[in-house]
């Protein structure tokens, strides 16, 4: 989750930035939705489907309260997704734009086709009380909202995991709610792991769970101190399989000297029988601007978790590959703070869903979900636009020559947290041309070839390869339909690119 620092005077800072907060626990109904503002060039979002051209940036004119129920993807932040029946939900933390808050207890949103999202209201009413009175026995006040959720069907039962933390440093606690109906009501069952001040571990938020191959279940948790831990879960109560258990650590931020290169934190763990791996899926940096996804992968649920370059992540660097992270595409300000992420499956296809920044106005939060590709030696890459639910296309390669606009997802270490990642760093596309010839621009050592589905692009006799993965989508920056290709270079570094 985010809105958590290692130092109060950040928090202090986010609360006067724009993204405010409260809780009503006495209000058990959905809000009445008045008429909207008259509409403008960023109309609001109706109902289900909706035309792609509507998905906006910027949603200022239905951000308050009394229209939540036209917040769609607005407003959506730590997502957790889970398919049960037609539907897709996800489970967000509570926040709104510029807006107090009403009622807290957990987002809700639901899409048939992971494109137009209908917001449903919250699961809880109000902040789990086993969570709050944990933190007020131990010194602290929680704070009005509900963070970082995680959503699991075990059997017939739904488990929601969320997270409620404190401005005391490491006060916090996951606790459980479960139902058995994916629209509640729900009930408390307990706290799976607390946090505070005086035990030496990560802070107790930000939660994932998996079932491995043996039946096992383990949770993931752990946001900016002393990195993200592994802890073994009772598979019939979904809390702790021993009491007051903390877990290990199993991943932790690279350093630059004695300073720590910054935030790490909402680990999501898949298991791909394809690959026979498991992968750790992690956000790096401050939420609000040079926020990425890394990932890395082990044969076992506990790790190690390598990295592209087979180095344990539970050592002192950090780790690649990165393969979302802030970007700006022609025509488009950019994207920052793209990161806590969900990774989810329909069949073969995965996705990984994650907040999104428009780089106009950083305190928007919006909903953004990419296909994941698998590269021929089992790396996940993202596509570099949004799933827009395309009907998939058999691509030749005529139609790969041409320009395109191509983004090399590099990464400049600032150590630090908010008040030093100021900036987003995003990473912008150039021009690169695909000749009919086989060459790629105007050096003829440079080359292109193409096997469906996968683009081998060719630079210095063989100094950097790409290998990408060729696939149609929406271009959501010229609102057109084109052409898209991902992968990683030699290096492990992400390439993205679409066709102008």
């Amino acid at each position: 989750m985010k809105f958590k620092s290692p130092f109060t005077f950040i928090l202090i800072a986010i609360i006067f930035s724009g993204v405010f907060f409260s809780c009503d626990n006495g209000m058990e109904d959905e809000p009445t939705v008045t008429n909207p503002p008259p509409s403008n060039s960023n109309p609001p979002v109706q109902g289900i489907p909706v035309p792609l051209s509507q998905i906006q940036d910027f949603y200022g004119q239905i951000a308050s309260f009394q229209f939540a129920s036209q917040w769609g993807p607005y407003n959506s932040h730590d997502p957790s997704v889970i398919k049960e029946g037609e539907w897709y939900y996800s489970f967000g933390t509570d926040v709104a734009y510029g807006q107090s808050l009403s009622r807290v207890g957990i987002q809700v949103r639901r899409s048939r086709d992971l494109v137009a999202w209908e917001f449903r209201g919250w699961a809880f009413n109000g902040r789990p009380t086993q969570a709050v009175n944990y933190i007020r026995q131990n010194g602290g006040e929680p704070f009005d909202n509900v963070w970082a959720p995680y959503i699991i069907k075990v059997g017939d039962e739904f488990r929601l995991y969320y997270s409620q933390s404190s401005q005391i440093f490491k006060l916090s606690a996951i606790g459980l709610l479960t139902s058995n109906n994916i629209d509640g009501p729900w009930e408390e069952k307990g706290l799976a792991v607390t946090s505070n001040t005086n035990i030496p571990m990560t802070n107790a938020i930000d939660p994932a769970v998996i079932i491995d191959k043996d039946g096992k279940h383990w949770m993931y948790y752990g946001s900016a101190f002393d990195g993200l831990y592994v802890m073994e879960l009772n598979s019939e109560t979904g809390l702790a399989k021993t009491n007051n258990d903390k877990g290990f650590r199993v991943v932790q931020r690279g350093f630059t000297g004695s300073r720590i290169n910054g935030n790490i934190e909402a680990p999501e763990v898949i298991y791909n029988e394809a690959t026979g791996f498991y992968y750790m899926f992690l956000s790096y940096d401050w939420l609000e601007s040079k926020y990425n996804i890394r990932v890395g992968r082990s044969t076992s649920p506990t790790g190690p978790f390598l990295d592209f370059n087979g180095v344990d992540m539970n050592g002192e660097q950090d780790n690649v590959p990165m393969i979302v992270a802030p970007y700006k595409f022609q025509d488009h300000a950019g994207w920052q703070g793209v990161a806590h992420n969900a990774v989810f499956r329909e069949g073969d296809q995965f996705y990984i869903a994650h907040q999104g920044r428009p780089v106009a106005d950083r305190f928007y939060m919006i909903k953004h979900v990419r296909k994941l590709y698998w590269t021929e030696d089992g790396w996940p890459v993202a596509s570099p636009q949004r799933f827009a639910n395309l009907p998939t296309k058999d691509i030749q390669r005529d139609e790969l020559v041409g320009t395109w606009e191509q983004i090399i997802l590099g990464y400049r270490i600032v150590p630090g947290y908010a008040e030093e990642q100021f900036l987003p760093d995003l990473q912008v596309s150039a021009d690169l041309t695909l000749n009919a010839d086989g060459t790629i621009g105007d050096n003829e050592e440079n080359v292109w070839t193409y096997e469906k589905p996968w683009l081998t692009l060719n630079y210095g006799n063989g100094a950097f390869v790409d290998k990408v993965y060729v696939d149609n989508e929406y271009d959501w920056e010229k609102k057109k339909e084109t052409i898209i290709y991902t992968g990683l270079n030699n290096e492990g570094t992400a390439i993205w690119a679409k066709k102008k």
